[in-house]
């Protein structure tokens, strides 16, 4: 399965009537998780969130070409 590079956000059941707005809503997830906390818990909650992500995608050459890609891009 190749990397899936194009916007992909969607809640099950749920309605959007803007493309963006998916997208829109995990930003705000993200940024309400990151609130109030230092940046040493913020960092950890990120460490915790790869590899929580990273086991759910599971397929390990994707994995390694999405760690390239943002390695290169940062």
């Amino acid at each position: 399965m190749p990397l899936n590079l194009q916007p992909n956000f969607n809640e099950s059941g749920k309605r959007y009537f803007r493309a963006f707005t998916p997208g829109d809503d995990f930003y705000e997830a993200l940024i309400d998780t990151h609130r109030d906390l230092t940046d040493e818990q913020s960092a950890m909650v990120n460490a915790k969130l790869v590899l929580l992500l990273a086991n759910h995608v599971g397929d390990i050459s994707v994995l390694r070409q999405a760690m390239q890609i943002a390695r290169n891009e940062s």
